[in-house]
């Protein structure tokens, strides 16, 4: 008997579909697809392939992913993520090695799926999830600068000291049309993204300059003058040739690839899941991004995942279903069969502009504050992480932080073992805490969470999360048997606020014991949450429910 829970999310939206919810996913279809045209390309060049590869994992692999996936808006295709990878990857192997990548790594993620083991990748803590993901913002901005500027380089180097020192030596190049184009492009896009956000930037920007530089005929880069015509259609489907010989030592990127899949197909499916209200299947998607990956290369594509930026906008487009993100990849593939030529005038600085945001966006800057704050130990695992991203390579860097991670878990865990005297005060203390002769009020609820609260056991919080409409308008949320808390533990919390407060009810939290106390203060958990709902002990709890009740009472 098939396991409806596991087929695609699409079998499941399709049950209720109507015209109405068409309409929706057209109109959203339609508008993430002009997006991802510019982006596709873009990404593509920056690895070192050339744009029709970038159009034609869009396609493929972004119509396989809606198709099979297990997320209701995920968006998939070439993503930053893959730049710097891919890059060295083709620097390295050529086309033929990147492909063989692509497959291999299609074949790991689809194993993790087929066998249950998409949780796993809850495993990766998130202070090396924000380190790495910084740093390969940092990397892209740098691959940027080259077309940005309009300098004549002849090598440029793969690692970022090297190519900062090739840009530098070849300052004297700049091409002032160049950086005329590209600065009018930045401008346009910071613009629209704060006085016009719904209006897709990026696809303004590309047609703007577009324009621009063919009316005033200014001597700029383009597509064109770098890789020639992009042929009409996607390229006739072909194996790549297998070369036993490199398989061996492409196994290290292939499962550096597929691990940069999986987490940010997972981590672009919780953003979807926050956006539409629904819920993921993490195996399901990892399935179809597999899946995704094996075809691609057939196709002459590149690696693929789900996108952020690109699911974020398919859901204020007003997607309702996968159905957008296969009219995504079908318009793609129109302009593809019917324009792919006029991708010729498209310049290379239009390119960079968008590029250079898109690695601002996805650098998640903000989230820096919050991990130093926390303590030296996660600081130094996001540090180690960033900085070997940067400066080594990405398997080194997320080798490094994994190490450094397991012995933070170790340490932390060790840290919940005590020995402690019972006397008078300790007695005292566990009848403040007690749930034992309480009077629970009707409209209050009190989860608990028991043990160490870290990176890969926080996922436990969606059961609860599961039940939530049959909630009453308080839950409290009892921390006094949470021996131990690090920055994803906290992050899951917060994130449980918000998702309770979204659905008109409210969250205490109470009696944290002392390191994950003092762990929150520090992260700032009382300043997202409110002060008035984190409470020491649950007989404060109890009387802020109480008051919460009472006010929901009143005329």
């Amino acid at each position: 008997m098939i396991n409806e829970s596991r087929l695609p999310k699409l079998f499941h939206c399709l049950k209720e579909y109507s015209g109405e919810l068409f309409v929706k996913d057209l109109v959203a279809g339609i508008t993430v697809g002009l997006v991802a045209l510019p982006l596709a390309m873009a990404f593509a060049i920056s690895s070192g392939v050339a744009p029709q590869a970038g159009l034609a994992t869009a396609i493929v692999a972004g119509f396989l992913s809606s198709l099979l996936g297990g997320s209701r808006a995920q968006v998939s295709g070439p993503t930053g993520a893959f730049v710097v990878v891919v890059g060295g990857i083709v620097a390295k192997y050529g086309l033929d090695g990147l492909h063989i990548v692509t497959l291999l790594a299609g074949v790991m993620i689809l194993v993790l799926g087929l066998t249950g083991l998409g949780k796993a990748i809850e495993f990766i803590p998130r202070p090396v999830v924000i380190g790495f993901t910084n740093g390969i913002a940092v990397l892209i901005a740098s691959t940027q600068l080259k077309d940005f500027f309009g300098l004549s380089v002849l090598h440029v180097s793969t690692e970022f000291l090297g190519r900062m020192f090739n840009l530098w030596d070849a300052r004297a190049t700049v091409d002032w049309p160049t950086v005329t184009v590209a600065s009018c492009s930045l401008v346009v896009i910071l613009l629209f993204r704060k006085f016009v956000p719904r209006v897709p930037w990026a696809i303004v920007a590309l047609f703007g300059a577009t324009a621009a530089v063919a009316w005033l005929k200014l001597p700029v880069d383009t597509i064109g003058s770098r890789f020639g015509e992009i042929p009409r259609g996607l390229p006739r489907p072909s194996l790549p040739p297998f070369r036993v010989e490199l398989v061996g030592v492409l196994l290290g990127p292939a499962v550096t690839v597929a691990l940069l899949g999986s987490v940010e197909s997972l981590l672009s499916a919780v953003v979807s899941d926050r956006m539409t209200k629904d819920k993921h299947d993490s195996n399901t998607e990892l399935v179809a991004q597999g899946v995704a990956n094996i075809v691609s290369p057939v196709f002459g594509g590149i690696p693929s995942t789900g996108a952020i930026a690109r699911t974020a906008t398919n859901v204020r487009s007003g997607a309702q279903t996968p159905v957008a993100g296969i009219v995504h990849s079908l318009l793609l593939l129109l302009i593809v069969l019917f324009a792919a030529p006029l991708a010729k005038y498209v310049p290379m600085a239009v390119l960079s502009s968008i590029l250079l945001v898109v690695a601002y966006n996805m650098g998640e800057w903000g989230e820096i504050r919050g991990i130093v704050r926390l303590s030296k130990a996660d600081s130094a695992v996001w540090l180690v992480t960033f900085l070997l991203t940067v400066f080594a390579d990405l398997t080194v860097a997320v080798q490094a932080g994994m190490i450094l991670a397991a012995l933070l878990f170790i340490t932390r865990v060790s840290s919940t073992t005590v020995v402690t005297e019972v006397d008078r005060h300790y007695v005292q203390e566990g009848e403040e805490h007690s749930l034992q002769g309480k009077d629970i009020p009707e409209g209050v609820r009190i989860v608990r969470i028991q043990g160490p609260f870290l990176f890969g056991t926080t996922s436990k919080l969606e059961e609860v999360l599961a039940r939530l409409d049959s909630m009453p308008p308080v839950v409290v949320v009892r921390l006094r048997n949470m021996t131990a808390i690090d920055a994803t533990g906290m992050q899951a919390l917060e994130d449980f606020a918000q998702a309770v407060a979204d659905s008109g009810r409210h969250v205490l939290f109470c009696g944290a014991q002392k390191q994950p106390r003092q762990f929150m203060e520090r992260g700032g958990f009382s300043e997202v949450v409110g002060e008035d709902n984190v409470c020491p002990n649950v007989d404060t709890a109890i009387v802020r429910a109480n008051e919460i009740l009472a006010k929901s009472t009143q005329p």
